[in-house]
């Protein structure tokens, strides 16, 4: 399964949203991917999230495959659409 998402808040993906993504992912069982510029890593990792530099307005595309990515999905994507904010 694949959606393609906007980082919407004005500091990007940096530290703490970041942090945000990579717990709100490894809640999930599926493997959960974030892939952009020809560079794909894991949002389950911190470090890997931040590598990306992720900044304002960038696109990426969420990749995800196991038994709970429907719901990972509508997750992560509520996450990303609300700046982060729990």
């Amino acid at each position: 399964m694949e959606l393609q998402l906007k980082i919407k808040n004005a500091e990007g993906l940096h530290a703490r949203p970041a942090g945000i993504l990579a717990k709100k992912a490894s809640e999930f069982q599926s493997t959960i991917q974030i892939s952009v510029n020809n560079q794909t890593k894991s949002a389950k990792s911190i470090m890997a999230l931040m590598s990306l530099s992720l900044k304002k307005d960038q696109e990426f595309k969420l990749i995800l495959d196991g038994p709970d990515a429907e719901q990972a999905s509508i997750a992560i994507s509520e996450l990303v659409n609300n700046e982060f904010k729990s």
